[in-house]
Formats: structure tokens, sequence, C-alpha cells
């Protein structure tokens, strides 16, 4: 995965990175605009246990889970040694800008900028966020306004974009904030990052999880039984 996206950057072609897991499926099972997202993208990544679970159901194993938090700090030194500028857009007023801050004190020399992704109904908030954007001229962006908010964002403004790779990271920020606590790593290595998130944010993730897990099988089953292709 990091040596993809360091070729990408090298490359400067434009490049779209989306991640899935079981809440990608599910909504893209309800909305096709959503699921006409993930297909052009240039490149999806599993962020998930539950999605490889999925895929091993149905005979097409996926080696293994990615996901940001984990891997972040060893993007963010590849884009410092090369000199490639990160662009952080998403999270509250605030949490961009602490976890710019963060970025730049574990990798001095890095070259971060935020704007945080409260981008509507006002468009003046939005043309501010792209202007800021095209004077930093990032060689990455990083889109953490989740699902599905910041996959039909990147859709929608792409061709206005010109960074080379943009990619979608959750709630990214958040962890690198601290704003939100991440669950131990002997839970979040296991397939139970989930539970953890779910612990912190209840109110808010409750149907995700509680509803969106026991549907994702039911899909998976469906898919198994009668294949749609």
């Amino acid at each position: 995965m990091l040596t993809w996206l360091e070729y990408a950057l090298a490359c400067t072609q434009k490049s779209t990175v989306f991640y899935a897991n079981i809440y990608a499926v599910n909504l893209a099972e309800d909305d096709a605009g959503f699921k006409n997202s993930f297909a052009q993208a240039d490149l999806v990544f599993c962020d998930g246990q539950g999605l490889r679970l999925g895929a091993a159901l149905l005979g097409r194993p996926l080696p293994e889970r990615f996901t940001p938090p984990d891997w972040i700090h060893r993007l963010a030194a590849s884009c410092a040694t090369h000199g490639y500028g990160i662009f952080l857009l998403g999270g509250e007023p605030g949490v961009a800008t602490t976890a710019a801050a963060r970025l730049i004190e574990r990798h001095p020399g890095l070259r971060v900028a935020s704007h945080h992704g409260y981008l509507s109904p006002d468009p003046l908030v939005e043309a501010a966020a792209l202007e800021a954007i095209a004077a930093f001229q990032p060689a990455l962006l990083l889109v953490g306004m989740g699902m599905p908010t910041q996959e039909r964002w990147v859709t929608a403004r792409r061709t206005d974009l010109a960074v080379p790779v943009v990619m979608t990271v959750g709630a990214l920020f958040d962890y690198l904030a601290e704003t939100v606590p991440r669950g131990p790593r002997w839970l979040t290595d296991h397939g139970f990052e989930w539970l953890c998130r779910l612990w912190y944010e209840p109110r808010r993730l409750w149907r995700r999880y509680l509803l969106g897990i026991p549907r994702f099988f039911g899909l998976m089953l469906r898919q198994k039984i009668t294949p749609r292709g």
C-alpha cells in the first residue's frame, strides 16, 4: 500500500484513493451514487477485518487490512524525505490544525497545511478551502469528513483539485489530534476496532455497528447463495 502511494506521488499523475469497510458496503447497497464514486477511484483498499471475513466467505480472500492510523507516520516520514506537502481537509474546526501540528512535531521538515471539513452550506467556506489547497500545492490531500460525505466531495471536486494524490481517511485527524481515543492495539489488531469506536461514541455509531454488521453478513450470505457478479 505504501509502495503504491509513494509511486503515485512520484509520478505526479492524478490518483484517487478510497478505503472500504463494512459501512461502505452497506452504503453502496443503498446509494448508487456512492457506489459509483468507488467505481471511479484508482485504488480502493481494505480498512476492516469484517470486510476480510466477508471476502473470505465469498471465496475472494483479501491479503490484509490497512488502516490509515497504523501507517500515517510512515507515509508522513516518506513525504518529509521527498519534500511532498500534505494538506489535511476535514474534522471540526481546530482538529485538522492540531493533527497537522502533531505530524510536524514528529516529522521535522514536513510541509503540512489544513482546513476544517465543515464546507457546507456556505459556498464561500468551500471556496476558501479550495483556494487554500491550491495555494499550498500539496502532493497529497487527505480528506477526513466521514462516509459518505468525503467520497461524494472528492468525486465532485476531483477535476478542480490539482493534487497528485487525494485519499479519504475517515477519523484519522481525530486520532492524531487525540480528540477521539483509539482502542488498544490488542483489540484493534484483531478485528475489534469497531467495538472500541462504539464504546467511545455509542450515540453516533450504534446503528452503524449493531445494525450494520448483521446486515453486511446477510448481504454476503445472499451473494454467496445467489451471486450477482
